[in-house]
């Protein structure tokens, strides 16, 4: 099992100053409120000048996360959005979904890829497929 390249980028899109925040609670997997209460938290219990030069640098060093999709989008194959992988919820302040929507999700692919195999299943054991396959073995 292969893991997926991730980087850390600015989430310019669910920030509220920069985009920061937003974009290390994507890296990291976290709940966005919860690294904004560890930010501000920081900030006012004594980390102050520090917290201030970190979130500064790194609004200055870090890309975008929709240019950085633009950027991708262009260069990789289409994948179709019921391919993304489920992501289940392990602790409180995690992203992802909750057990019983990661199970709904899997269980409505799975009933989508049986239908397709039963399609499948028709076609291939109905007289016209038979038909067919006589004609072009001639």
């Amino acid at each position: 099992m292969t893991k997926q390249k991730r980087e850390l980028l600015r989430d310019d899109a669910n920030g509220k100053i920069a985009g920061v925040c937003a974009g290390i609670a994507d890296y990291f997997g976290w709940e966005l409120w919860l690294v904004r209460i560890i930010t501000v938290s920081a900030f006012f219990l004594g980390a102050g000048g520090f917290v201030f030069v970190l979130y500064v640098a790194a609004w200055v060093v870090l890309e975008k996360k929709s240019k950085a999709a633009a950027k991708q989008e262009s260069s990789a194959d289409y994948k179709p959005a019921t391919e993304r992988p489920v992501e289940v919820k392990t602790r409180v302040w995690q992203r992802g979904e909750a057990p019983k929507q990661a199970l709904q999700h899997l269980s409505n692919q799975f009933n989508g890829l049986e239908l397709r195999l039963r399609d499948m299943e028709r076609h291939v054991t109905s007289a016209k497929f038979q038909l067919n396959r006589e004609f072009n073995s001639l």
